[in-house]
């Protein structure tokens, strides 16, 4: 076994920006890449949360620079023609109006994987036009089947769209851009959409679409809530409880916990959707009658498929989390722990986000020395 992580070597240079770009070099910084992180010279417009707090930001070194000064401006080129990964997440043209477009850096270092995060895409008629995860998950389809039956969609926090969609898509096609470049030598533009990620993350509703299992209007289909054994309910407690009771052998046990025989409209229902917003009545009806944890209690140690909607506060405590160190302190702020996990080269521990330009001064005497991309100094791997 090793240490370091699966991508130890792996060198990534990121133009600072807010949401799934910093996550995706946030991915690759925790499985090992040396990441460092261009931080503009002044400030970061548009973050609500100044840099040397934000989580996002982790397991990666900064360099401050002002790109619209020419000295400046080859610092960073220096660093990109030694790097094997660049990640900006700008919109369309504004790396080429900073001389630090595709043409330029990979006539700089042809091997580069230039990765280009954006909402929706560098070509197409929205292409220039600013827009939030809200907007992007909306126009692809993901964002109307989420709520309850005659009510709004309900937004699913920006989990869908700029993390699921957006940064885990960019470093999935980073990584197999960077397995090409090491095959043939020859690097390339990864150009990563939220509006295609997140569209991707819908096959297997189009799926059930194509096979006539899925109606168009929220809350009466199998997966968003239209069927009583999955779904959500409230306790007597206010508080709620999680189903997704589908095969046969969990649905029984369901109804073991609810106290009801497994015959009859309970086991009629079952494929029925026309009888499920009366089954979602009465199974409703019975789970206000228990506190959360009495029906934890009835639940635990059975494949009812039944959880405890917990707070994030309360996902930290969870029993199973800590048993899988789910959740990690990194400089004093408990947080998600990198993810997955790797038994053969299992990375070390994530470092604390660095405060804009924290590491300045050393990559820059690294580079006047001729010494090239400076060498990242091992950082103990020990939980803290």
């Amino acid at each position: 076994m090793t240490t370091g992580g699966p991508l130890v070597g792996l060198k990534v240079v990121e133009l600072a920006g807010i949401g799934p770009a910093p996550f995706a070099a946030m991915m690759l910084g925790d499985l090992g890449a040396d990441v460092i992180r261009v931080d503009r010279a002044g400030g970061h417009a548009g973050n609500p949360v100044p840099p040397a707090i934000d989580l996002l930001n982790r397991s990666r070194r900064s360099i401050e620079l002002n790109l619209k000064d020419p000295a400046d401006l080859e610092v960073a080129k220096e660093l990109i023609s030694s790097a094997d990964v660049l990640i900006e997440g700008y919109r369309p043209g504004v790396t080429e109006r900073l001389g630090l477009g595709p043409d330029e850096c990979l006539s700089l270092n042809p091997r580069l994987v230039y990765a280009r995060m954006t909402g929706w895409g560098q070509t197409g008629p929205l292409a220039h036009r600013a827009g939030h995860d809200i907007n992007y998950i909306s126009r692809v389809g993901a964002l109307d089947p989420i709520g309850e039956t005659g009510g709004p969609p309900v937004i699913p926090l920006n989990i869908v769209g700029d993390f699921g969609g957006g940064g885990m898509l960019v470093a999935f096609g980073i990584l197999a851009a960077v397995h090409n470049a090491n095959r043939t030598g020859v690097g390339q533009v990864v150009d990563a959409a939220i509006t295609d990620g997140t569209a991707l993350l819908t096959t297997m509703l189009h799926t059930w679409r194509a096979a006539s299992l899925w109606e168009d209007r929220r809350g009466t289909n199998m997966l968003d809530g239209g069927a009583h054994f999955y779904h959500v309910y409230e306790t007597q407690d206010g508080r709620y409880l999680s189903v997704g009771a589908i095969e046969p052998p969990f649905y029984h046990a369901f109804l073991a916990g609810l106290g009801v025989s497994a015959a009859g409209d309970w086991l009629d229902s079952h494929d029925d959707a026309a009888m499920w917003p009366a089954m979602t009545a009465r199974v409703a009806e019975i789970v206000r009658s228990r506190r959360l944890d009495a029906w934890v209690e009835v639940f635990e140690g059975t494949d009812a498929c039944v959880s405890p909607v917990l707070s994030a506060a309360e996902s930290m405590q969870d029993e199973h989390n800590k048993a899988r160190s789910t959740f990690v302190e990194v400089g004093g702020v408990v947080q998600p722990a990198p993810a997955p996990r790797f038994d053969a080269t299992p990375p070390p521990h994530p470092r604390p986000q660095p405060a804009p330009g924290e590491h300045s001064a050393e990559i820059r005497e690294a580079l006047a020395g001729s010494r090239g991309w400076p060498a990242l100094v091992p950082t103990d791997s020990t939980p803290r």
